[in-house]
């Protein structure tokens, strides 16, 4: 492992220089690797562990759009591609990828495959850590892992092509075989991992909730609408709230933080903007932090979890998560949104 040292925060991390690509094939020389779900994760991660070189197999249900999909990619059916049954059957190693609530609806079939000496790997903690109500409870003489892109699957295989990587959290949860360490950080670094850093199923997943319904989709979401909300009421046309919300930090800043930091991004605006933000930051995170503090309780105590499954339970769940998200598709700001990026100059 190296060692990192993270604003004074010392981590070990696992990166490709000392378990090279090579090394991580021969861990898993012997194994037959099952992706159990080709949605979000599961086409770039199985892809990626293919051209990798290592033995891996698709299990989804025949006539979907996503066995459709599979063919499509170039999983073979009766060689490469099954049903779940028969790749659950054939793998000793079962990447558990499907949705939240779809590992629970399966669960009682993926279960009576878990035989001695496998290993169940997730991509999410959701499952484990939230077992009293997903009632996902593995057999002890197998090895259960984890490894969490920090992003979409899309995003996995995207950067795996451009020769890059997406970094991973890992965990152990159960190490029935003695091979569980070698195992997950094989399978990190062969679906394309650019480092893997250590957690565990709890924590992976209460960070992972609180992020999405935080920084990374809920208060970015809600923070945008207030801001083109007040612009539009203060008589600011569409396309001047929207480029002043949106765009310049889709297009503009936040490429710039994420390839330097930040405080980089900072330096390369104007002493205005330096000013501004250097000032304002602190009220939006002493006005915001309550609402962290309120949505990890939420996390943590379950309820978050509970909500999910509830909701994704419903027989019209589909026909309200469309009626949703229909509401923010014609707002205005995302109305404005469309014309914005159909605005955009076009190369050739």
């Amino acid at each position: 492992m190296a060692k990192i040292n993270f604003g004074g925060v010392i981590e070990d991390v696992v990166t490709r220089e000392e378990f090279p690509l090579e090394h991580a094939r021969n861990v898993l020389k012997d194994e037959t690797i099952a992706v159990i779900g080709y949605g979000v994760q599961g086409p770039g991660q199985a892809l990626n562990l293919r051209d990798n070189g290592f033995n891996v197999i698709v299990g989804q249900r025949k006539g979907t759009k996503t066995w459709e999909k599979a063919l499509a990619d170039g999983w073979v059916e009766g060689k490469t591609l099954f049903t779940i049954e028969e790749a659950c059957q054939r793998a000793s190693i079962i990447q558990y990828l499907l949705s939240d609530a779809g590992q629970i609806a399966l669960w009682p079939t993926v279960s009576q495959y878990l035989t001695a000496g496998k290993a169940l790997y997730f991509s999410h903690g959701f499952g484990i850590t939230y077992s009293s109500q997903t009632n996902i409870i593995p057999p002890k003489d197998i090895d259960v892992i984890l490894v969490a892109p920090k992003g979409s699957g899309t995003s996995l295989r995207r950067l795996f092509l451009a020769g890059e990587g997406l970094n991973s959290s890992y965990a152990i949860y159960q190490d029935a075989t003695g091979r569980a360490k070698d195992r997950v950080v094989a399978l990190g670094i062969g679906v394309g991992s650019g480092y893997l850093f250590e957690t565990t199923f709890e924590k992976e997943v209460f960070s992972d909730l609180t992020g999405e319904r935080g920084v990374l989709m809920g208060a970015i979401a809600g923070i945008m609408e207030a801001q083109y909300n007040l612009l539009r009421e203060k008589g600011h046309s569409p396309s001047e709230a929207f480029n002043e919300t949106v765009e310049e930090l889709t297009q503009s800043l936040i490429r710039l933080v994420g390839e330097n930091g930040m405080d980089w991004m900072y330096a390369n605006c104007s002493t205005t903007a330096q000013r501004g933000a250097l000032d304002w930051r602190h009220r939006f995170r002493e006005a915001t932090a309550p609402v962290f503090r309120d949505l990890y309780e939420s996390v943590a105590s379950g309820k978050e979890a509970e909500i999910t499954i509830k909701a994704n339970s419903r027989p019209d769940y589909r026909e309200k998560l469309e009626e949703e998200l229909a509401a923010i598709h014609n707002s205005e700001m995302w109305q404005a949104g469309r014309q914005v990026r159909a605005l955009r100059p076009k190369n050739g």
